[in-house]
């Protein structure tokens, strides 16, 4: 355990934000999935309503900092090709 009071309060603000970025990436994750099976289930419509909802989350979570914003731009071209090739 730290024994400074910055280094305390730093400890505590990481793990707060260890918390956000875990659920945030875990929520991000989940909605890649949905993408991924309304795809393999071959229906265009859902594929596409879970592609407008896919690319807002990579936005989000690059915009907080949580994904680089070239990570989440690359994952959303390849979600554009996947959608594309239907």
């Amino acid at each position: 355990m730290p024994n400074i009071k910055s280094a305390k309060k730093r400890l505590l603000v990481t793990e707060l934000n260890r918390k956000r970025n875990a659920s945030a990436k875990s929520q991000m994750k989940t909605k890649l999935k949905e993408f991924a099976e309304a795809v393999n289930s071959g229906d265009k419509e859902a594929a596409k309503v879970q592609l407008i909802s896919s690319v807002g989350i990579l936005d989000k979570t690059a915009s907080q900092g949580i994904i680089h914003k070239n990570a989440a731009a690359r994952r959303k071209s390849n979600l554009y090709k996947v959608y594309n090739q239907m």
